[in-house]
């Protein structure tokens, strides 16, 4: 086998990917305190096309130095917005039309691979802080929440690897052409 070349691979550029469709899907970050999950987050939101970030309390904005060490430039891809409060940006999500979900462990959560969304919407995941996940007052003005299954002896994923496992399920069930 043959391992690709950079040159080979057909990535857009930053001007081809600011013109590209994007997927219908904004990823809130929700007091996130780790610089690199921040970054890795912009680098996974690159990577399938999200159509925007918004950073929210004490989670950081570009540019820093820590992010940009795991975004390698993504934070200069996908638009992004910061909120001080993240009951702001979900109020604005819901006024905007978009179906919320906190990605959170709670009662009646959603398994991930029972997840059935709808091509005509456009949705916004919310990721939480490292150890209290996602604010209470903001799970309850979400529309569900959504639960990765696991298997071990940990109850809960990195914000960043939960946030590429989940935008990898939105991006499979809405892209047209993958």
């Amino acid at each position: 086998m043959h391992k690709l070349k950079i040159t080979e691979m057909n990535r857009l550029n930053q001007e081809e990917f600011k013109q590209a469709d994007k997927l219908p899907l904004v990823v809130v970050l929700d007091d996130v305190r780790s610089l690199h999950n921040v970054g890795s987050v912009f680098r996974s939101s690159d990577a399938f096309r999200v159509k925007d970030i918004y950073l929210c309390g004490i989670t950081a904005d570009p540019p820093q130095p820590e992010i940009h060490k795991t975004a390698l430039g993504a934070e200069d891809t996908v638009s992004w917005k910061y909120f001080k409060n993240t009951m702001d940006a979900v109020n604005e999500l819901h006024e905007m039309g978009y179906v919320v979900y906190s990605t959170e462990q709670v009662e009646g959560s959603i398994k991930l691979q029972h997840l059935e969304l709808d091509r005509t919407q456009k949705y916004a995941i919310i990721m939480g802080n490292e150890v209290k996940g996602v604010i209470r007052g903001v799970v309850d003005n979400s529309h569900g929440c959504i639960a990765i299954p696991q298997f071990g002896t940990k109850h809960s994923l990195t914000v960043s690897v939960t946030a590429g496992i989940v935008i990898w399920e939105f991006a499979k069930q809405l892209l047209i052409n993958y």
